[in-house]
């Protein structure tokens, strides 16, 4: 489930304990009521009319708490409450954090001893909401970008006023502050990750997380766990707090697992695909068709609960490998028939293929909230974590120059050069121009 959107102007802190949101007003109010408020909002504003010999600004935080539980019960706006509470400490205790942006944890019986019980050990998964972050200093290339969540915000308990900021941390550099506020930020949906796993390490890896909730309609709180470990799909539900092996799946070791429409999907290393239904754990083969003298490496990304595409990057065999020059073909899924569909248009839709950190999945997002020469277009895919720090954006129908090249598939648009500057815990972007 994608988180709430409602606006552009958003950022994601964490907090743990958090206070309950102030009820709204009933919409029938007496008279006296209304007179009463509107006095104090006209003596609140006399009181922000200064001088502009004096300020050139209004000092928000004189407003009084009467009119702020007022405005707070208004807001709806999950961000707006975040950039409200940055004015000061006042604000803040008026303010409630909204609940639907904060991470949801789940304690979990370890699964790295699998097949073997282990000691009533113990892991942790993490579950939560993506996004991407636009900086506004130009709507015009060279332009940055930044896609992940915000941890916990320690500069919230600060006495004075405070900027909504992300401590951002670059390789080779000093940690620095991105000020949310000069930022456009679109939700991506949730991901997961299992905290303290690498899945790049032989020691502590796992490869694809997902979790969904069972009986939502009665209550309860009930989940199943679904993730890929040591050449297997194991399956957890909250009922029975054990791991077990799912049968019917693929041969080979899992890439990645994601949730579609209340269904688990996995994609394996050899092309492999599987629709799981989280209550009897049976298993559909989803493989799409296969490209003649050719391996593939697959992504499957959800867009909301609209559609589940398919990118499969294709890889010719016996050829130097070269990660800019290869193609794509892209899929969408057919429900109905069970089918992926190829094709040549996502409309103004942005794949988004690669995880900041060690999380799980892929994301999209629209391309209409984004100005025109920024760098993201619709009907574009773009890998935001390449092996190396240089990729371009993908589009179909690209002439290569090269009259071989089938003009049918995905492939690199070299108008604009993508420069990957970080990669985990957040993923971080430069994009700029490529002189012809």
């Amino acid at each position: 489930m994608a988180p709430r959107k409602k606006s552009s102007n958003m950022v994601w802190v964490v907090k743990s304990k958090q206070p309950a949101k102030t009820t709204e007003p009933a919409t029938e109010k007496k008279t006296s009521s209304v007179l009463s408020d509107s006095s104090l909002l006209s003596d609140s504003v006399s009181k922000l009319q200064v001088s502009s010999k004096e300020h050139t600004l209004s000092d928000w935080s004189l407003l009084p708490e009467e009119l702020l539980c007022i405005i707070s019960s208004k807001v709806e706006d999950c961000f707006d409450f975040i950039h409200a509470r940055s004015v000061c400490r006042q604000w803040r205790s008026i303010f409630p954090f909204p609940s639907w942006i904060l991470r949801t944890t789940y304690s979990l019986p370890s699964f790295d001893k699998f097949p073997r019980r282990g000691r009533g050990g113990f892991c942790t998964l993490e579950k939560f909401p993506l996004y991407l972050f636009r900086v506004r200093a130009s709507d015009t290339l060279p332009s940055q970008f930044f896609v992940g969540g915000i941890g916990p915000d320690k500069s919230e308990e600060l006495l004075s006023p405070i900027q909504c900021s992300v401590k951002m941390k670059i390789q080779g550099s000093n940690p620095t502050l991105l000020n949310i506020a000069d930022c456009q930020i679109i939700p991506l949906g949730y991901m997961c990750r299992m905290v303290g796993y690498d899945p790049n390490s032989l020691a502590t890896s796992y490869r694809g997380v997902a979790i969904l909730p069972l009986n939502k309609e009665k209550g309860g709180g009930e989940f199943i766990v679904l993730i890929g470990y040591a050449h297997h799909i194991l399956a957890l539900r909250s009922t029975q707090m054990s791991w077990m092996r799912l049968d019917n799946t693929s041969r080979a070791d899992c890439r990645d697992i994601v949730t579609f429409k209340g269904k688990f999907y996995a994609v394996f290393i050899n092309g492999d695909v599987f629709a799981i239904d989280p209550y009897t754990l049976e298993t559909t083969p989803l493989r799409p068709p296969e490209i003649a003298g050719c391996g593939r490496c697959n992504y499957l990304v959800p867009y909301g609960d609209e559609e589940l595409y398919l990118v499969e990057r294709i890889i010719v065999r016996n050829s130097v490998l070269s990660f800019t020059k290869l193609a794509c073909r892209v899929s969408v899924l057919d429900e109905e028939v069970g089918e992926w569909v190829v094709v040549s248009d996502l409309g103004d839709r942005v794949l988004l293929i690669g995880q900041p950190g060690n999380s799980s999945g892929n994301s999209s997002c629209s391309a209409k909230e984004l100005p025109d020469g920024c760098g993201v277009s619709g009907s574009s895919m773009l890998f935001i974590n390449e092996i190396f720090d240089e990729t371009y954006p993908y589009k179909y129908g690209v002439d290569t120059g090269n009259p071989e090249d089938d003009l049918n598939v995905w492939r690199c648009s070299r108008e604009t050069r993508v420069t990957i500057l970080n990669k985990s815990p957040m993923v971080a972007l430069r994009m700029e121009h490529v002189e012809p």
